[in-house]
């Protein structure tokens, strides 16, 4: 109970009180700005990606670097498909390796043969998979260098 003290049999709880700043901001301007300037100012703050616009007005005074914060909304649905076709590579995987397990176990001849046939399905599966990874890449990359012309 280190921050508990007993006073007459009731307990007593101590604030733990905060360092005080060397330097505290206790100076306030203000500024008014027009609609537009308004506008631009939070589109600005937006883009930066900064949570206090006191902080934000601060680092553009004092010429501090302006961090601009973009969402792509291709990048993301670029993002999500391979996530899914990841996901999907994966089944396949866990699906072959399951089927080879089985294939040690059991290994009788018309079994195995039927095991061979579900293990050709599944890399021809898995061979479509990694077509359309391809080609949704291609496809990101040419719309990637048309829009930013790298």
């Amino acid at each position: 109970m280190n921050n508990k003290r007993s006073n007459g049999g009731r307990r007593v709880v101590e604030r733990q009180r905060k360092n005080p700043k060397l330097d505290p901001a206790i100076n306030r301007n203000s500024v008014n700005f027009s609609s537009e300037e308004d506008m631009r100012f939070l589109k600005m703050f937006d883009r930066s990606g900064m949570t206090s616009k006191s902080a934000f007005i601060k680092a553009r005074i004092f010429g501090e670097p302006f961090h601009v914060v973009t969402f792509d909304k291709s990048q993301h649905e670029y993002y999500a498909k391979l996530s899914d076709f990841h996901a999907q590579f994966h089944m396949v995987g866990n699906n072959y390796n399951q089927t080879l397990k089985e294939l040690k176990s059991h290994f009788s001849e018309r079994r195995t043969a039927a095991l061979v046939y579900k293990l050709e399905k599944y890399m021809m599966q898995l061979v479509q998979i990694m077509h359309k990874v391809t080609e949704l890449t291609d496809e990101y990359q040419k719309r990637y260098t048309e829009k930013w012309g790298k």
